[in-house]
């Protein structure tokens, strides 16, 4: 089994570096095309399984991408994204803004440094491998897509690389990105070569993190 983990497609949370979290935001019309440009790269691929989280940026993301397909989605709850507790709807510029910037932190530490509520990156871990499994039970041989979000498919790459969730957000997981897995091997982390330049994520920088989950 080989595992086409993607992320959705922008949204407006996104551009505007907004925390989503389990926010149920739908994608902007740029997410939309990036989703268009996903499913081109899709194509030709032996996809005989899609499963996906059940929040709305990711079903409307495989949906686009997998329109005339024929291939039906299965929602797994599992693959939901990370809670972010009372950072959920705020800006980034405004957790920055709190006493001590916890936003650093948490991008130094996101395991030992988490925002107020959220839910254990272990937890999230436990809940990804469960539906990985499931997938797997259900699945044989050629590509199983998942469309999920950055926080998951980061949590599953640590997972499979041994490292710390404490180097979390060293991993860049863009909008509409894929990263394939042939468990328990990561294959490629974040490819985006599918997508044009206007469509590509503008939001990283040096810190290497600036996009909000």
């Amino acid at each position: 089994m080989r595992l086409l983990l993607a992320r959705h497609g922008q949204t407006e949370w996104n551009a505007d570096r907004r925390f989503q979290g389990t926010s149920d935001i739908a994608l902007s019309e740029r997410g939309r095309m990036q989703a268009g440009a996903l499913g081109r790269a899709l194509r030709g691929r032996r996809i005989t399984a899609a499963y996906v989280s059940p929040m709305r940026r990711a079903i409307e993301t495989a949906e686009i991408a997998l329109a005339d397909a024929g291939i039906p989605l299965t929602p797994i709850e599992e693959l939901r994204e990370l809670a972010l507790g009372e950072w959920e709807g705020c800006t980034v510029d405004e957790i920055r803004q709190q006493d001590g910037d916890p936003y650093a932190a948490w991008l130094r530490a996101p395991l030992d440094c988490p925002p107020p509520g959220s839910e254990p990156l272990p937890d999230v871990c436990d809940r990804v491998l469960t539906a990985v499994d499931r997938i797997g039970a259900a699945h044989g041989d050629g590509d199983a897509l998942i469309v999920a979000h950055g926080g998951v498919i980061a949590v599953y790459a640590c997972h499979i690389l041994g490292c710390s969730f404490n180097q979390l957000w060293r991993l860049r997981i863009d909008n509409c990105s894929l990263t394939i897995v042939k468990p328990p091997r990561l294959v490629t982390l974040n490819d985006t070569h599918h997508l044009p330049s206007e469509l590509q994520s503008q939001h990283f920088r040096s810190d290497f993190a600036t996009k909000a989950p």
